[in-house]
């Protein structure tokens, strides 16, 4: 949608040289993480208080014009993609982390705050903020809760919406509300709270965010672990937890995804011989360093029953981080290889096995190469496919029908589509196979209530 002089007068008026129109800032802001997808806005606006951003949506709900929230624009869904134009409404001013109460292990944050920079922060104190998205040194902490973010600790510590304690939103309309309270129980009314978790941007503008904290640990051990068969490393993921053991981190890396982060990152200084197929990267956290030290034997023992190469443990903090940096990494490393298309499926943990097994197979059904990693602890692989040799007509008709029958394949599993990125605009065509008719329908209804004329984050999550 372009924008008319009135339009433009007001924000203009409203923000000054925060309303811009410049064509190359616009184009900045036109683009995600999400593959190579593009969508210039006709203006972005940078508001710096609530009452700006209520002005603002109470003027665009008048003229029906679309406002697109965005934050860092670290996503991998499309979800802060202009795709209607209109506005593009930046969070960036809202950086502020506002209150670290130690007495109750709380924090208020604005949503434009870093990831990184709020478990810093909050463990200067002594606490933990636990989600950790592989973007946690770039994403804001208002992206992770729309998106309902996770992590490698996610297996240990539970995803954003596990510490999401209140809101404060701005209506579609330009209502202010607070969705909950600062309290660890809330049996009050509908959970409002958890509703817009993970809604993408569709129902509201977060403004601030409340989030319980825990005592942050002050010890872990971390082990890379090379398997010869990459299905064996999947069913080692549900064994070490049915031998009782909860990691703190458990990742799945295959072959190509750790050799393309080493040429990425020109760090070779881990081994892969030629006949490693897969790793597990598997971590244990806590306050005894005793304690850690049995669950790594009780680890190790269950390795046992495994085919694998020689275990590497991490013997100080750097080489902890260069392991991790390499897993981190892991995604940049494939987008500079080749176009591609990532999936973020997720299955229980046991069906790990079937769920890449049915990934190769459709794989070598419509003739594309794969590379999957992910938090193998909870199930969560992505899929990064890639075009390799595969012609345009391929990859824009064919490959589509190879997504549908994944995502088929995984919800028979007892999984589903996205286990942490979102629906937002890639995903939208497959919500079929997720849910009946009824589902999406009350879905919609939700959004119409939230929503009245759909000018928030149009084209997002349903067709």
């Amino acid at each position: 949608m372009s924008l008319q002089k009135l339009h433009l007068d007001f924000f203009q008026h409203l923000l000054s040289d925060r309303a811009i129109v410049d064509l190359q800032v616009r184009n900045d802001y036109s683009h995600d993480e999400t593959e190579d997808l593009c969508f210039p806005p006709a203006i972005v606006l940078k508001p710096s208080s609530v009452e700006e951003i209520t002005q603002i949506m109470c003027f665009c709900h008048e003229h029906e014009i679309p406002v697109t929230p965005a934050g860092a624009r670290t996503g991998l869904s499309g979800g802060a993609l202009s795709i209607h134009g209109g506005v593009l409404l930046s969070m960036e001013k809202f950086n502020r982390i506002l209150e670290i109460d130690e007495k109750n292990h709380q924090v208020t944050t604005e949503p434009g705050v870093i990831t990184q920079v709020l478990q810093n922060a909050v463990k200067e104190k002594g606490l933990f903020y636990p989600p950790d998205p592989a973007s946690k040194g770039s994403c804001f902490i208002g992206g992770n809760v729309s998106e309902n973010s996770g992590g490698p600790k996610a297996v240990k510590y539970g995803v954003t919406k596990d510490y999401v304690l209140n809101l404060e939103v701005v209506l579609p309309t330009g209502e202010v509300i607070w969705t909950g309270a600062n309290v660890l129980k809330n049996a009050t009314g509908y959970n409002l709270t958890q509703l817009i978790v993970g809604s993408e941007g569709t129902l509201a503008i977060i403004t601030k965010i409340v989030l319980r904290l825990i005592p942050h640990p002050t010890t872990d051990m971390l082990m890379l672990v090379p398997f010869f068969d990459a299905q064996k490393a999947c069913e080692a993921v549900a064994a070490i937890f049915q031998a009782g053991i909860t990691p703190s981190g458990l990742e799945f890396m295959e072959r190509d995804a750790l050799l393309w982060t080493q040429d990425f990152t020109k760090d070779y200084s881990i081994k892969v011989a030629d006949n490693h197929q897969a790793h597990l990267l598997i971590e244990v956290d806590g306050f005894d360093s005793e304690v850690l030290m049995q669950e790594c034997e009780k680890i190790l023992s269950v390795l046992e029953k495994f085919e694998t190469d020689e275990i590497l443990f991490a013997e100080s903090e750097a080489q902890k981080n260069t392991l991790w940096s390499l897993r981190r990494k892991v995604g940049e490393a494939v987008k500079s290889q080749s176009i591609y298309k990532e999936e973020d499926t997720v299955v229980p943990r046991f069906e790990l096995p079937q769920l890449l097994y049915h990934v190769k197979e459709i794989g070598k059904k419509y003739g594309f190469h794969s590379v999957c990693y992910g938090h193998a602890g909870d199930g969560n692989l992505h899929v990064n496919i890639i075009k390799g040799t595969l012609s345009d007509e391929q990859w824009e008709n064919e490959l589509p029908k190879a997504i549908r029958e994944l995502f088929t394949e995984v919800v028979k599993l007892g999984g589903t589509l996205s286990g942490e990125h979102g629906i937002g605009l890639v995903q939208k065509s497959y919500m079929d196979i997720a849910f009946p008719e009824v589902t999406l329908n009350l879905m919609r209804s939700i959004k119409k209530v939230f929503d009245p004329k759909g000018i928030l984050n149009a084209g997002k999550i349903f067709e």
